[in-house]
């Protein structure tokens, strides 16, 4: 009899080891909708108009003032003739792209940073604290600090005074 139960026990064990091996998936729907690109071309308008309107991100246009900088040092290099009009227009952005082929840096986006800058067009760090022309004063001599303090600073520093 005990070795009828240890071959049921054993014939059963197998059976729930090889259970999920037969076990069919099942296929459940998704329970959020996600934004589909380019599968449902048809459906998708019916969703755009039921959701929020989209928002455009980042810088969507060049100010004139800053065309108007561009155009200035496109002309500067040769790349541009004529007056600087404040406007991006087709003249101004072929100007651009063939300064930055001359580069050889990407062509499809412009301006490239890179292109400012080396048209001198880049961030302006004059107001900088470590600026040469900054509001900060200098720092005060290394003698003005307090006699512990220095040694202090040297001991951490691991310099032997």
């Amino acid at each position: 009899m005990l070795s009828y139960r240890a071959s049921m026990a054993f014939v059963l064990c197998a059976a729930l080891a090889a259970s999920p091996a037969f076990a069919s998936r099942v296929h459940r729907a998704p329970t959020s909708v996600h934004k589909t690109h380019g599968a449902h071309k048809a459906t998708r308008g019916s969703h755009k108009a039921a959701s929020k309107k989209h928002r455009l991100h980042g810088q969507q246009a060049i100010e004139p003032g800053r065309v108007t900088q561009i155009q200035q040092a496109l002309i500067r290099q040769h790349y541009l003739s004529g007056e600087a009009n404040g406007k991006w227009d087709t003249a101004t952005e072929a100007a651009m792209q063939k300064y930055q082929a001359d580069q050889g840096w990407q062509t499809k986006l412009t301006p490239d940073s890179r292109a400012l800058k080396k048209l001198g067009l880049g961030p302006d760090y004059s107001g900088a604290i470590n600026a040469k022309a900054s509001s900060f004063g200098e720092p005060p001599p290394a003698s003005t600090i307090p006699p512990v303090q220095a040694a202090g600073f040297a001991t951490a520093a691991g310099i032997d005074h």
